[in-house]
């Protein structure tokens, strides 16, 4: 027997205090070099209450580079662990690599539940939130075992001590909200790591809905095989009619309470295909497995609700994920089928493999006619071009509208998530068009420019964003503050997207 942990699985939980308490056995130090030339390190006053022993550090060259971790001596011995990670030049992106650096140490040398972390003077609040945020993320780790829970992580709180002077409320706001980005970025990663033999439609949708039901006044619809054949889903009941496992339709609404007082609706749809054997045009075996998650983009619309409803946004926010597993069988659909998409057009399909299109299809129609969005993204594991064009750690932006293209390039860059705008070129347009139906889902061209146009074709003429997450919401290795596996790329940003449309 084996047990799919608990989700969301833990993460590590972060406070904020004025001093440290001497009864915690462990400590760590925050790091800045004082400036690029000499590497001499800023350690701030908890270094001599402490006891770190700082002609070693000079001795034996100790820095503080980005993402570094380092046991340091103490020379009191009142402590069982002390150690070092480095800020490096002091980017955000050094300090969430810090924050990381300090979960993934805690995690294997922990010797109690509690590290308390002493920041270095001038410490800001978003530094610190920068810090808590790679921590968070950092701490995750999803492991199917014998038993659930029983693969737990040795540090489960860090104790943050502001610096001195400085004033802890700034700080501690900045900490809860940097908790709730990162939890939702854990979240995601929970849902695409889980193995697709546990994760069917019926499970993505239900898990997300019980999780839904956790947060105060956002509500979750689950849609059946039946009701989408009611209302036209001719491209999620075809990419789902293969499999044993019917699909589902997950519809996750914040409507804040009292309303919202802006006419802005933001309607998120994401791919949430469960599995993807390719179809009758099968992919190859070496990297299939992978395939379990497909359905990221999903997880990123999911894990986006539940923090919209917990930091409470005064706007209006609806998350739609089409689920399908799309499996081999004599009931899967064909190339050279015609399929009949909810707002009535009708798609040639070329290419079994290219799924992800028909269910987003089929969900951004029925956005446009029955939700009346003012703004409307979608969010998708779509294209390996997409991982030819930019690799494995940016993820590409199509949209419609300058602004909204504009607000999603800053709300990445607050998130530390890298896009890049691409191009919707007019000249590949005439090679969507089918001899035998409306549209052709495969049209000749670059691949991640026309999957993307394909979509428009549904977006009713809203500002729209289509983001390709292909390279992205997957890594071979850790790096930074992201763990191998599913990323829960695309999360942070769309949260930091809906603020941005609070303001």
């Amino acid at each position: 027997m084996h047990a799919i942990p608990d989700i969301p699985t833990p993460l590590v939980e972060v406070r904020v205090q004025a001093r440290r308490d001497p009864g915690v056995p462990d400590a760590v130090l925050v790091g800045q070099p004082s400036s690029p030339a000499t590497g001499q390190l800023i350690l701030g006053p908890g270094a001599d209450e402490l006891g770190v022993d700082e002609q070693w550090l000079v001795r034996y060259r100790v820095t503080a580079t980005a993402g570094s971790a380092q046991v340091v001596p103490l020379a009191t011995g009142r402590l069982a662990h002390g150690w070092l990670v480095g800020t490096g030049q002091g980017s955000a992106a050094h300090w969430r690599a810090a924050g990381a650096a300090l979960a993934r140490a805690g995690l294997e040398r922990a010797n109690s539940g509690v590290v308390q972390v002493h920041l270095p003077p001038g410490t800001t609040a978003a530094q610190a939130a920068s810090l808590v945020l790679g921590c968070v993320v950092g701490s995750h780790r999803y492991r199917v075992t014998s038993s659930a829970g029983e693969d737990l992580p040795p540090m489960s709180t860090v104790a943050l001590i502001a610096p001195p002077g400085d004033g802890a409320g700034p700080v501690a706001k900045a900490v809860a909200r940097a908790q709730v980005l990162g939890r939702a970025t854990g979240l995601a990663r929970d849902l695409a790591n889980t193995p697709s033999g546990d994760k069917d439609p019926a499970w993505l949708a239900g898990t997300a809905a019980r999780l839904a039901n956790s947060v105060p006044g956002l509500r979750a619809t689950v849609r059946d095989e039946r009701w989408l054949a009611e209302h036209g889903f001719g491209g999620v009941l075809a990419v789902g009619g293969g499999s044993a496992r019917p699909p589902r339709l997950l519809e996750l609404a914040w409507d804040p309470p009292g309303g919202s007082p802006a006419a802005e609706h933001l309607v998120l749809v994401g791919k949430g295909i469960t599995f993807d054997t390719g179809g009758i045009s099968i992919k190859p075996a070496e990297n299939m497995h992978l395939m379990r998650t497909d359905m990221s983009g999903g997880a990123a619309v999911i894990a986006t609700l539940l923090a919209v409803g917990q930091l409470r946004l005064p706007l209006r926010v609806t998350g739609l994920v089409p689920c399908a597993e799309n499996h081999v069988s004599g009931a899967a659909y064909r190339p050279g089928d015609v399929v009949r998409q909810v707002n009535g057009t009708t798609t040639e399909v070329t290419n079994t493999d290219a799924e992800g299109r028909l269910v987003l299809a089929d969900a951004l129609a029925h956005a446009v006619r029955t939700l009346k969005p003012t703004t409307l993204v979608d969010v998708a594991t779509l294209t390996g071009a997409m991982k030819v064009s930019l690799g494995l750690r940016t993820g590409g932006l199509f949209a419609t509208d300058r602004e909204l293209a504009e607000r999603i390039q800053a709300a990445g860059e607050a998130a530390g998530e890298l896009w890049w705008q691409m191009p919707l070129i007019d000249d590949h347009a005439e090679g969507l068009r089918s001899d035998i139906a409306d549209l052709r889902q495969c049209p000749p061209g670059p691949g991640g420019v026309t999957a993307a146009m394909f979509l428009r074709e549904f977006t009713g003429g809203l500002p729209w964003a289509h983001l390709d997450i292909a390279g992205p919401a997957r890594a071979e290795d850790s790096y930074d503050e992201v763990n191998a596996g599913g990323t829960g790329f695309a999360t942070r940003t769309l949260i930091e997207l809906a603020c941005s449309l609070t303001s």
